[in-house]
């Protein structure tokens, strides 16, 4: 029998076969079929010279190879191949052999997600026949071992790689990049290179402008650029004619406006601009792109009304354009073809016309979230045969329209955060296919027998929470005839009792029954639900009062959340799995110490607050692999010093242990917390000088030591800078004595700003955390519990010793909101240069022994919201203009002062302030409603805090709590 293989070409492949150990039987591989004596030309991915017996093309892909590729590899042997095909194997992590280099004749290399390590040899710059190479990490559908490839695959950083594969491989038409970590700029060279055809270069962590020649090579047809997120760019001038057949630019940063010759790109099928720069309106010759398919430009900011040349896409199946400043209404109607529509987080106003999804036969996703839609939910929206997603939340519709033709495919349902009322639409029980079903936050009442979701024999996850519904849970049916559910979140729903029909609940990962009114024990049964599943349980804001039979250790083996707070919990502190990352048990009754098994579980976030825990705190807190971010143990009773956190760990970010009877040192091991941004170490007995070494920690905004024995003067350390970070500092009621220091307040950064208006609320990065915020009002203080933490600047010195005159440098500190140096022992004049500190809100300088006039500078403070200068030694007219005659009683106790708002009549004319009293004193805009006093904590601090008194422009509400009547801002 004669063959059109060579033996020795036979020999060769037989060998390469013995090289790799074939996965799984059950897996494909093309080498199963290889076998002796028979031709191997027509053996499975291989392909001969029909004229030589050569073999030319090796197509090993998806062959379930796996073992390295060693450099002395029968494969180098076959050196007339011209094509090679190794993508989507596993390659054991081996090094990529430099040998490649030698298969010269090679104009086809693919080595896509095989599973290589190290860098990419330079030898491959000698196949300089290449028309087509494709290294990348990913191509096409997920394979299962690019799943997490940065761990295997070459982590390039050669900045000269791309330029060196453009100069010396002239040819390419095909370069498949994508996943390789360049860490360079995009070469001017590329642009040379006026074959190629297809250019992929996504995740390549480029940088740097990329090169405008590119998109004007001449048989160009497919750029993917997405996923560099420092690459920068503009589009370029599109001439007609172009072969342009997809641009992916998604999660770049390439910008600007979308100029009108766009529209020259005919042949386009895809177009991804997600998550770029591109600004302005959308050009109407979007309209001429008749073959596109997927027009994709959500998260940028394009501006104007839906464009209505889009209805002409006749092609057009998936259309981004979500996260953007769209307004206006929805247009009358769609291109039919459509498939998915996401039109999330814009500014669309107005119904949903009955007629714009009613002709969409292909319609399978609906995300119309995050708009001011309103009116009745139209039946067109579910009347798609197959529609599979609607999302609606954070809209204002009020009603769903009476259904007659329902989607049998509609698996998902969101309709969160709306304003729909009355019952829940009986519509919805007719949806057979629903696996998810979202109702939370709506204005939807009455009483609910849980029994009737029996109907929804598919139902995953449901969420009814935060709507007037009263739900009967004991159903009386057979509890078993309900869903399996796996996320269930029943929140403010008025359940007075543990439900029943939970006995029977196996696959749940989720369940909230928080903010109802169960009472009593937590029944035995409960600690047998979902015991392998549960990652999430929600208790809190409910009356429960301990456990039927208190466990040592809580069952559910892979709990991850648990939030207990808010409760009327008695008895020991009950220990979570060993899984649980996030423990919340904070307002209860709970007593004795913390166990010590705590110190076996790798918690992230522990909020215990608000108890009657007692005892010391376990040294070995500060052992939990480095994973705690947040201890919050405010207001108990430990006892004791404080453990020396972070002598291992360098991860916390809050350390809350105020309102305790601790004693002793601040730890010098704090040093070592490089994340620490809130230290609240309040209402104690600590006896310790200022920890001005705390100045190292880069990232504290939040240092409050109040109410506890400190002593000494606040600096005194020669290479005391400031705190650079702070933004908080509370050393009110303790013994601290001497000067004020002048010379580095200026070096306070965080406090210098000019304008922290622009600033983002700084938030923890806890994800599930927020910090807890107190107002003192008159002395009694109020605590406003999980609310953000916003940016405010506050200084609290009060209650201390320290004398001498109020440096004049405080002026640096510009973007202060409060300021309060009462009873102390001040002396000298109040500094003009006060009158700079523009963004003041609170000032108060009493009970200290100043003296002289008040500064007419200080009536430029026009946001001032509370001001107190009693019990000084000043004298002669108070300043007229601005606020500061405002408050009456902040002058008593000064026998010298005269004029209004006293009844003392001053003997010269007072001067008069050029500034107009402005009755819009924006005191509180921009930050969502700030107390005039607000302490964090403790002390008279002046911030702001998370709300609707002032968004809601309610300064009568601000008036009754604090007897302040609020000027406002222009």
């Amino acid at each position: 029998m004669s063959f059109y293989c060579l033996p020795h070409q036979s020999s060769i492949l037989l060998e390469l076969k013995q090289e790799f150990k074939l996965d799984e039987p059950g897996e494909s591989s093309k080498m199963r079929d290889w076998k002796a004596g028979t031709d191997c030309c027509l053996w499975p991915g291989v392909s001969c010279d029909m004229a030589t017996g050569h073999v030319v093309s090796l197509d090993l892909s998806s062959s379930s190879l796996e073992g390295p590729l060693r450099s002395n590899s029968s494969l180098f042997s076959l050196l007339h191949l011209q094509n090679l095909n190794l993508a989507y194997n596993d390659f054991s992590s081996s090094p990529v052999p430099s040998e490649f280099g030698q298969l010269s004749r090679l104009t086809h290399l693919n080595l896509a997600c095989s599973l290589f390590s190290g860098p990419i040899p330079s030898e491959i710059l000698r196949l300089t026949n290449l028309i087509s190479l494709d290294l990348s990490y990913y191509f096409g559908d997920p394979f299962p071992y690019c799943e997490d490839i940065g761990d295997y695959y070459p982590n390039i950083q050669e900045p000269e790689l791309l330029r060196r594969l453009a100069e010396n491989i002239t040819s390419l038409r095909e370069l498949d990049l994508g996943g390789l970590n360049f860490s360079s700029k995009v070469p001017e060279s590329l642009g040379n290179l006026s074959s190629l055809t297809h250019l992929s270069l996504y995740g390549c962590n480029l940088h740097g402008d990329f090169p405008k020649t590119i998109f004007r090579l001449p048989n160009l047809q497919s750029v993917k650029l997405r996923d560099n997120d420092d690459l920068t760019g503009s589009l370029s001038e599109f001439h007609s004619g172009s072969n342009l057949l997809s641009l992916e630019l998604s999660s770049t940063k390439f910008g600007g406006k979308l100029p009108n010759s766009v529209g020259n790109l005919t042949s386009l099928n895809i177009l991804d601009l997600m998550n770029c720069m591109f600004s302005g309106p959308v050009p109407y010759s979007l309209g001429n792109l008749a073959n596109i398919s997927q027009l994709l430009l959500g998260s940028n900011e394009f501006i104007g009304e839906f464009p209505s040349s889009l209805g002409n896409l006749t092609q057009l199946s998936d259309l981004d354009l979500s996260n953007n400043f769209f307004h206006g209404s929805l247009p009358m109607s769609f291109p039919y073809l459509l498939e998915d529509i996401y039109f999330k987080n814009n500014s669309f106003t107005g119904p949903v016309p009955f007629q714009t999804f009613s002709n969409l036969t292909l319609l399978s996703t609906i995300d119309l979230s995050s708009n001011s839609l309103n009116g009745v939910i139209p039946s067109s929206l579910l009347s798609s045969a197959s529609l599979q997603s609607l999302c609606l939340d954070d809209n204002q519709f009020i009603d769903l329209e009476s259904i007659t033709s329902i989607s049998s495919q509609l698996e998902y349902l969101s309709l969160n955060r709306n304003k729909l009322k009355g019952s829940i639409p009986s519509s919805i029980f007719k949806l057979q296919s629903l696996t998810s079903l979202f109702l939370g936050s709506n204005n939807l009442s009455g009483r609910v027998d849980f029994g009737i979701f029996s109907e929804l024999g598919e139902l995953k996850n449901l969420d009814l929470s935060h709507n007037a519904l009263s739900l009967t849970t004991n159903v009386s049916m057979n509890i078993s005839s309900l869903p399996k559910f796996q996320y269930l979140v029943l929140s403010s729903c008025d359940i007075a009792e543990f439900p029943d029909f939970l006995k029977a609940q196996n696959e749940l990962v989720t369940l909230d029954l928080s903010h109802n009114v169960i009472g009593g024990p937590i029944p035995k049964w409960f600690l047998n639900i979902s015991i392998m599943n549960l990652n999430s349980l929600s208790l809190s804001h409910n009356f429960i009062s301990g456990w039927q039979e208190t466990p040592s250790v809580l069952p559910w083996k892979e709990l991850v959340l648990l939030d207990l707070s808010s409760n009327m919990l008695q008895g020991p502190l009950v220990v979570p799995p060993m899984s649980t990352r996030y423990f919340f048990i904070s307002n209860n009754n709970l007593t004795g110490p913390i166990d010590l098994l705590f110190c076996n579980i790798s918690i992230e976030v522990f909020d215990a607050s608000n108890n009657h825990l007692k005892g010391t705190i376990p040294q070995c807190l500060d052992n939990l692999d480095g994973h705690l971010t947040v201890l919050n143990l405010r207001r108990n009773n430990f006892h004791g010093n404080i453990p020396q956190f972070c002598s291992t760990l360098n991860r916390l970010s809050t350390l809350d242990l105020s309102h305790n009877q601790l004693y002793g040192n601040i730890p010098r091991s704090l040093i070592k917390c490089q994340d620490l941004q809130v230290l609240n170490l309040g209402h104690n007995q600590i006896s310790d000088t200022f920890p001005f070494w705390l100045q190292n920690l880069q990232q504290l905004k939040v240092l409050i030591v109040c109410s506890n024995k400190f002593h000494g003067p606040i600096c005194c350390a020669h290479d005391f800078v400031g705190f650079m970070t702070l933004k908080i500092l509370d050393l009110s009621h303790n013994g601290f004595f001497g000067n004020l220091p002048s010379d580095y307040l200026r070096n306070w950064t965080s406090m210098t700003l000019s304008d922290n208006a622009s600033e983002n609320p700084f938030e923890l990065e806890q994800g599930l955390y927020n910090d807890s915020v107190s107002i003192v009002n008159k002395g009694a203080e109020m605590e406003l519990v999980k609310i953000p933490l916003m940016v405010f600047i506050s200084i609290d010195l009060s209650n201390n010793k320290f004398d001498g005159e109020i440096p004049s440098s405080i002026w640096c500190l510009r973007s202060l909101v409060m300021l309060n140096l009462s009873s102390n022992n001040f002396s000298g004049h109040i500094p003009s240069s006060l009158g700079n500190l523009i963004e003041l809100e609170s000032l108060d300088l009493s009970n200290n022994e100043l003296s002289g006039k008040i500064p007419q500078q200080l009536t430029s403070l026009t946001f001032l919201g509370y001001l107190n200068f009693s019990q000084n030694q000043l004298v002669g007219p108070i300043p007229q203009g601005g606020q500061v005659q405002t408050f009456p009683d902040s002058f008593e106790g000064n026998m010298g002062l005269c004029g209004i708002p006293l009844s003392r009549k001053c003997e010269t004319p007072i001067p008069s302030s050029n500034d107009d009293y402005n009755e819009k004193s924006d005191f509180i805009s921009g930050f969502g409603w700030k107390a005039v006093v607000i302490g964090y904590g403790c002390g008279l601090l002046i911030g702001m805090v998370a709300g609707h008194v002032i968004s809601s422009r309610r300064p009568d509400l601000f008036f009754k709590v604090f007897g302040v009547r609020l000027p406002r801002r222009n």
